[in-house]
């Protein structure tokens, strides 16, 4: 894909135009992003006489692979604002410092979640509640796919670096490339080699190193702002600790979102009597759920850069501008993806090869399973202008209050009232009251923190004229 030699200025282009140019590569991304986690399981869930239990292993080693995705966006997502705010701030070189960092931090991170994955993958689905009849596919799978979890933290962590500098094209040639490259590997690795669940994992694992080649590169051409520099690959402490504290939001996000799917797995193993057809079902609505989520938070990471750069040169206007197109948006996305769940829910059963039993229990709980995700506009775009704007403590009370505060306790109290249903409600309404909160807090609170920032560059302004005024004044004889 080619791009403009320079990225678009930030801080002056036409706002419309800047929204259109960062998000809709950043949410063609996730959607691309999306088909890479469903083609797995539409796949195997294809396996003759082994789907409905393959895709049932699939959906327990699921979380297991979130948590990698959440420890480099603990670093990607959380260093990426910081370097955008730093960049608004005419401060190039704590910008480069904070990239480096994070390179760092992402090679680490990645080495102990590969000995992790690789010593510990079975005791960790047993625990998390993998059924008999599945617990094979998941071995499979799992251990496959930790072969490559550096690969997964090296393109997932730098890819925001590259968004942060308005390279959104270049940034979705990322996942673009992996995911097509999948898609291909797919049907050849499981079927023609018939590999099964490994080959799967194997496609994945391939697609995730190409992916990673590429992202890696951009930092060593011409135009990127940020390089990898020798002196500054020692981590800054105190620029590590700011990465992460603003990281975390987005990191408790995809490692909640891990935990629920433990939960969910759990609670259903418990009331439905180790049956994988729940289990299954499960994986098929919990994928509906990222059809939604992952264009959504693709449109709220797009703008950060613009957000980030022009709050840190302390243009709210532009700010303002940007957050009524991208509620907007938002808003007219998550609606059409609830009419779709509550009206013909069927549709996500057809998409997975789901067996009549299965489809069966797909359309009976998909209306309450999906009822929230109207109110998913607040929840997974405005939440990202927080992270956006540095605003880590509130980020990070909205990233817990979905799946910490209301859902995970939702899934363990409303079985015992409803039984195997319970399990299903309790993500409904959890959607709901999380979204309104968020909806709430973000229209409150946004407002303050921009009317703060302008006080507080007009006193930054007011002291560094007064200071240049002092020097002015000729010294007396």
């Amino acid at each position: 894909m080619r791009e403009n030699k320079s990225a678009p200025d930030l801080g002056s282009a036409p706002v419309g135009k800047l929204v259109a140019k960062l998000a809709v590569p950043a949410v063609v991304a996730q959607i691309i992003n999306l088909l890479y986690n469903l083609v797995d399981r539409m796949y195997v869930g294809s396996i003759q006489d082994i789907g409905t239990d393959a895709l049932a292993g699939l959906g327990v080693a699921f979380p297991i692979t979130l948590i990698v995705s959440a420890f480099s966006n603990l670093v990607g997502m959380g260093g990426a604002p910081l370097a955008g705010i730093f960049m608004g701030e005419g401060r190039r070189d704590s910008a480069e410092k904070v990239f480096n960092t994070g390179a760092v931090l992402l090679v680490l991170f990645g080495a102990v979640l590969t000995a992790i994955t690789l010593s510990a993958g079975d005791p960790l689905l047993r625990l998390f509640g993998a059924p008999d009849s599945s617990f094979q596919y998941a071995s499979e799978y799992l251990f496959v796919y930790g072969t490559g979890t550096l690969f997964v933290m090296l393109s997932l962590g730098l890819n925001p670096f590259i968004t942060a500098q308005g390279y959104s094209f270049t940034s979705m040639a990322t996942v673009a490339i992996g995911a097509v490259l999948n898609i291909a590997l797919d049907p050849l690795f499981i079927f023609v080699f018939g590999m099964g669940v490994r080959g799967a994992a194997l496609a994945t694992v391939l697609s995730q190193a190409v992916s990673a080649v590429w992202v890696t590169s951009f930092f060593f051409r011409k135009k990127s702002l940020f390089r990898f520099r020798r002196k500054l690959l020692l981590p800054d402490r105190k620029l590590a600790a700011r990465m992460l504290l603003l990281g975390l939001s987005p990191f408790i996000m995809s490692a909640t979102e891990s935990a629920i799917q433990i939960v969910f797995n759990v609670n259903l193993k418990m009331y439905s009597g180790g049956n994988s057809d729940y289990t299954a079902a499960l994986t098929i609505m919990l994928s509906a759920v990222q059809m939604i989520c992952l264009p959504l938070n693709g449109l709220g990471t797009g703008v950060q850069p613009l957000v980030s750069y022009n709050y840190g040169s302390g243009n709210s206007a532009r700010i303002r501008q940007t957050i009524k197109i991208v509620a907007v948006i938002a808003l007219c996305g998550s609606t059409s993806v609830w009419l779709v769940s509550l009206l013909a829910p069927q549709v996500y059963g057809w998409m997975f090869s789901a067996s009549d039993s299965v489809m069966r229990l797909v359309v009976r709980y998909t209306p309450f399973f999906m009822m929230g995700t109207v109110m998913f506009f607040a929840q997974m775009t405005l939440q990202n202008v927080f992270v956006a704007l540095g605003q880590a403590k509130i980020s990070i009370f909205l990233a817990c209050l979905r799946k910490v505060i209301l859902l995970i306790p939702l899934c363990f109290l409303l079985p015992l009232a409803f039984g195997v249903s319970g399990v299903y409600y309790s993500e409904g309404i959890a959607d709901a009251v999380a979204g309104v909160i968020t909806a709430v807090t973000f229209f409150t609170m946004v407002p303050r923190i921009l009317r703060k920032r302008e006080r507080q560059l007009s006193v930054q302004r007011t002291q560094s004229a007064g200071a240049a005024e002092a020097d002015s004044v000729p010294p007396r004889a």
